[in-house]
């Protein structure tokens, strides 16, 4: 009996298994009949993706530290303290090699998958709108290659965020921490100054500057507004048709 009683102590000692029932990179889940705006990509391109995730990963985390470099300026010019409102693109980078690796391991979190999901949407659009809107001043001080560098790679931040769908059901507490998140982010960025000033990604002109019947400033925070209101209906909707499916296996 002292024997057994030993066994069985080790054995509830010992860290759990990781989950594998959301699959693994390559036993994938299986893939919902999504409707095209909630799957736009390829069935083959999202397998490819979950197959080489760990390449994304590392992708993204480089993205990630570049991002941190681009930004080095404006956290000198900003109380520590709020630097976390500033790196807006890095943190969306992060929160997808964060969402992906977890699945990969067997450790699945989807509170990261629909922070990254709004994040690379928000951010992925929000760069190139304001790259084209305000072009000229941009190529001022940033060479051509590097500006399409910024352009291409933030439309690749958008593109992947629909690979998420297979690696979580988005379920509504998820959902509402990543709405409360970007909503508090986008607060601080253009309407609520920290330390005397918002953390919105630095512009080529004064934000006050005149630009057409409004200011650059108002330019910037529209977009800023419709692509936070966007991602989170969109993620809400993509919840609720995953739902209307009868739901991932897992659910």
């Amino acid at each position: 009996m002292a024997r057994g009683s030993t066994v069985e102590s080790t054995d509830s000692a010992a860290p759990p298994e990781p989950s594998r029932e959301r699959g693994a990179p390559r036993d994938q889940p299986d893939r919902l009949p999504l409707p095209r705006w909630a799957a736009p990509l390829p069935a083959r391109l999202e397998t490819v993706a979950l197959r080489l995730v760990w390449i994304i990963v590392a992708i993204n985390l480089v993205g990630t530290a570049f991002g941190f470099w681009y930004y080095r300026f404006q956290f000198e010019q900003i109380a520590p303290r709020w630097w976390i409102f500033v790196p807006d693109s890095p943190g969306a980078t992060l929160f997808i090699a964060l969402a992906l690796a977890a699945w990969a391991i067997g450790r699945p979190n989807d509170t990261l998958a629909s922070l990254a999901f709004v994040g690379n949407i928000k951010l992925g659009l929000w760069t190139p709108y304001v790259l084209v809107a305000f072009a000229p001043g941009f190529l001022e001080f940033t060479a051509v290659p590097m500006y399409l560098f910024l352009f291409w790679s933030h439309i690749a931040m958008a593109v992947q965020a629909f690979v998420l769908h297979r690696i979580s059901g988005f379920p509504l507490h998820a959902i509402a921490i990543a709405a409360a998140w970007y909503t508090v982010d986008l607060l601080f960025d253009y309407f609520v100054p920290l330390g005397g000033q918002v953390t919105h990604t630095s512009l080529p002109y004064a934000g006050s500057m005149p630009w057409f019947t409004t200011t650059v400033l108002q330019v910037a925070a529209a977009g800023a507004v419709a692509l936070t209101i966007a991602p989170i209906a969109w993620l809400l909707a993509t919840r609720i048709r995953i739902v209307a499916t009868g739901g991932h296996a897992w659910e």
